[in-house]
Formats: C-alpha cells, sequence, structure tokens
C-alpha cells in the first residue's frame, strides 16, 4: 500500500539524504550572488550584516562572543539556492553596543532588520545563543518563518544544572570585575569547546572572533527584555518544521536542551552530527551544510 504523501517526511528524508552524502558540501557562490555588506539603523541602534544569493531568504545567527563568520562555511554554498543574510547582533561583531541598562530585545531586532531587509518570512537558522534568538523569534512571531533550524542550541528559560554554573560562574565573576582577557580566556578554556580546540583551524577562527568580541556582555548586565512567558514553555507553540543539530560530544546539557526542543515542538527533528562538539556548524561543516541546505531545499 502505498503511503499517502506527506510534505515533513520529505523534509526529513531530505535532510537525513544529505547527511549520508555529506562529503558533496563543495561549491561556492553562484554567479550574480556577490555579496553586499552594510549597516541598518534599527531600534536605535546599528546593526552589521551581509547577504548574498537570491530567493527565499535564510537568516543566519551567530553564537555568543562570535559574529557572522560563524557560518564561514555555509554562507556561500546556501546562497546558491537561497538569498541568505547574516548578521552581527547588538553589541557583538562589527555592530553597535547596548545602552548600559537601557531595555532591549533582540527578536525586536531581528525583526526590525528583516523588515528593512525586505526579507519576509524566512527560513531562520541559529547557534547556541544563536539557538535562543531564533526560538524566541519563532514563538513570538508565528507566522513569521518558513522553518525553524537550531543548531547546538541555548532555550529561554532553561533551568541550568549546577555543574553548568559551576563551569561558567568563574567567566562571569572575570567579566565584572572589569577583566575581560581573563574572561575571554576562560571562555575558550571551558570543556565546551574542547572538541573545537582538538582542531587547529577551528580553534583558531574561535579565538580570532572571541578576541575581537567587544566584551560588552561581560562587563555589564545585560538589559535585554526576557520573552515571557519563557520560549520553554511555548515550545509547543511553534508550528514551522524544525530541525535540531546537536554535536554529538557536545555536553550533556546542550544535549538535555536538544532532546527538549524535538519532543515538545510538534514538528521538530533532531539530527546528531557525529564526532562534532558545540560549534557543529564550524566542527564538522562536511556534514552540516549538505544537511542544512537539503532541509531548507525540502521547503
Amino acid at each position: 500500500m502505498r503511503h499517502p504523501f506527506n510534505p515533513e517526511r520529505r523534509r526529513w528524508l531530505a535532510a537525513g539524504a544529505a547527511l549520508a552524502l555529506a562529503g558533496c558540501a563543495a561549491g561556492t557562490t553562484s554567479p550574480g550572488s556577490q555579496r553586499r555588506t552594510g549597516v541598518a539603523e534599527v531600534n536605535g541602534t546599528r546593526l552589521y550584516y551581509e547577504t548574498a544569493g537570491s530567493g527565499e531568504p535564510v537568516v543566519l545567527i551567530h553564537a555568543f562572543m562570535c559574529d557572522t563568520r560563524t557560518w564561514d562555511d555555509q554562507f556561500d554554498v546556501l546562497a546558491r539556492d537561497f538569498r541568505v543574510i547574516r548578521y552581527d547582533a547588538r553589541g557583538f561583531g562589527k555592530s553597535a553596543a547596548p545602552n548600559p541598562g537601557e531595555r532591549y530585545s533582540n527578536v525586536d531586532d531581528l525583526v526590525a532588520l528583516l523588515a528593512a531587509l525586505d526579507a519576509p518570512r524566512p527560513h531562520v537558522v541559529g547557534l547556541s545563543m544563536g539557538g535562543r534568538f531564533a526560538l524566541d523569534y519563532a514563538v513570538t512571531q508565528p507566522g513569521g518563518l518558513r522553518s525553524l533550524v537550531v543548531i547546538d542550541p541555548v532555550v529561554s528559560g532553561w533551568e541550568w544544572s549546577r555543574e553548568w554554573l559551576a563551569s561558567y560562574g568563574p567567566i562571569v565573576a572575570a567579566g565584572r570585575r572589569g577583566d575581560v582577557a581573563r574572561a575571554k580566556e576562560l571562555w575558550l578554556a571551558h570543556p565546551l569547546f574542547a572538541p573545537a580546540r582538538a582542531k587547529p583551524e577551528v580553534e583558531a577562527r574561535l579565538k580570532t572572533m572571541v578576541d575581537d568580541y567587544s566584551g560588552w556582555h561581560l562587563v555589564h548586565v545585560n538589559a535585554e527584555r526576557p520573552v515571557e512567558p519563557p520560549t520553554l514553555t511555548r515550545l509547543g507553540s511553534i508550528k514551522a518544521p524544525t530541525l535540531v543539530l546537536v554535536g554529538e560530544r557536545d555536553l550533556p546539557e546542550f544535549q538535555r536542551i536538544a532532546a527538549t526542543v524535538e519532543a515538545k515542538v510538534p514538528n521538530g527533528k533532531r539530527v546528531t552530527v557525529a564526532g562534532a562538539g558545540h560549534l557543529a556548524n564550524m566542527e564538522s561543516p562536511a556534514q552540516v551544510t549538505p544537511t542544512l541546505r537539503g532541509f531548507l531545499l525540502a521547503g
């Protein structure tokens, strides 16, 4: 008996096939898809962005202490089929820092940036902290996205384990006493990045981004407005097809987060990236890039 056509099943099969054929990820942007850079003045701040390609918009959101370069392995490949947008969130990379004590919203910044770039209903992709922003966007803008991909994500409202808090606490303490250099040193040495440190090229790329980071969020109390109710309690409201990628060697904390997102999002599917840690798209681009591309194309 033939099974009825199921577009969601097709999407997962495409992602799985792309993962199996991971070695085929090489490529560059097609002719006419040159990069364009700019600064969007939105919500009283300035957000740096880069775009390339044409077609359905895809927005890429970076991890903590990182910037647009997080996506160097995916940007040009995706631009062969999509209009790809990557940007530095407020206080990171080339974007302006928050004003101390002034409330702001990363979701509102993303909404305003997409409006400024005339990029309605994008595919939204986020890594780690960027995964939190992507999930926050999905629950607050339910009609505002085509699909959702989160890689080793954080989720608003998560209750962190004592082990994580103990390991992260010294980084916060160093930043609060104004020792940004020490906070960055501790961050780069954190067990979270042990798999990345095993790959010299990835370690060097991560260190460059962290070195270039202003340290604003380390020194200041972040005045970002939280999503209320927390996104963790609203994951069931996400209707967009959702892919959760998690590195096989990521820390148990993030394995639990990924499993929770998959379990609570109705159209969620989790794929483990073999051999990768927390920065799965940087550590294993030969697996992640075609998987991501296949998922987006299946939409």
